[in-house]
């Protein structure tokens, strides 16, 4: 069975990309067609778009992550495929030209922008059930657990796919078996402090968190904080929440507007928010 190693950017991935070396390194890039977000190096931008085999304009994800793996492929000195689905400009329009936002109970922004693209890899080089290392760590025996529930019968992951097409146009689906998710952090007891380590003296950089920076599972605060790293970002999500066609927003009960202007009463420190708040989830 091959080995997969899928790469979110963060140190908990990196740290498996470097010691659990596999047949294949899939990185999940977020892309933007807005302008404003520009990744600044224009080579740097060039060498994205060789990889993705599209225009590159920029990320809704901190900058910092492009480098992270440039860097990380030189560290560990294998390929890492980098993959993308549509940009995020394109997967909130419906086909009648509204918006509709991704949200708590609506998460088809990681399905459209990460699972599909590295299952569409998936089906054109692999073409078989893989083993792909999943970085959930030793204290996350839980979450482990819960995607273990969701395997099927043979113990492993299905992707509900378009197959074809009915002679009406209907689209035909199927669910394909593709991966079968193994955790070797857990099974070796490593924790953060152990990956955190690791990293201190080694020359990759990271972001201080790896997913979209406006991503609506972040708390208000830590929006608000994102909002002053990265305003160009934040002002992203907050426009296509402010232009909605059908009043779509990102969070209930609160606009991004409202969470970007608001004055919070203490300075808030990195310290202050865990992966929870940032949005983390475990691809």
């Amino acid at each position: 069975m091959k080995t997969v190693n899928s790469i979110s950017g963060g140190q908990t991935s990196a740290y498996i990309a470097a010691n659990y070396p596999s047949d294949y390194n899939i990185f999940a890039l977020v892309t933007t067609d807005d302008i404003k977000c520009q990744y600044p190096d224009a080579k740097v931008r060039q060498m994205v778009s060789d990889r993705i085999g599209k225009e590159f304009i920029g990320t809704l994800e901190d900058d910092i992550i492009i480098n992270t793996i440039l860097e990380l492929e030189q560290f560990i000195g294998s390929k890492i495929d980098w993959v993308v689905g549509k940009t995020f400009d394109e997967i909130i329009v419906r086909k009648n030209g509204t918006t509709f936002l991704p949200s708590y109970m609506r998460r088809f922004c990681t399905s459209e922008m990460k699972l599909e693209p590295i299952f569409n890899f998936w089906k054109e080089n692999i073409k078989e059930p893989c083993e792909t290392r999943i970085g959930y760590r030793a204290n996350e025996m839980n979450r482990a657990k819960s995607m273990i529930k969701k395997l099927n019968a043979n113990g492993l992951s299905e992707f509900r796919a378009v197959v074809g097409h009915s002679k009406n146009g209907n689209k035909k689906w199927k669910d394909i078996e593709w991966q079968k998710p193994v955790f070797p952090l857990i099974e070796n007891n490593i924790y953060k402090d152990s990956i955190v380590n690791y990293w201190k003296d080694k020359p990759v950089q990271f972001a201080w968190m790896n997913n979209c920076v406006g991503c609506m599972h972040k708390e208000p605060a830590l929006l608000n904080k994102m909002s002053k790293l990265h305003p160009n970002k934040l002002e992203w999500f907050a426009k296509v929440e402010r232009e909605s066609t059908n009043g779509c927003t990102w969070r209930e009960r609160i606009t991004y507007d409202k969470i970007i202007n608001y004055k919070f009463n203490t300075d808030l420190f990195d310290s202050d928010f865990n992966e929870c708040d940032s949005g983390y989830c475990g691809l």
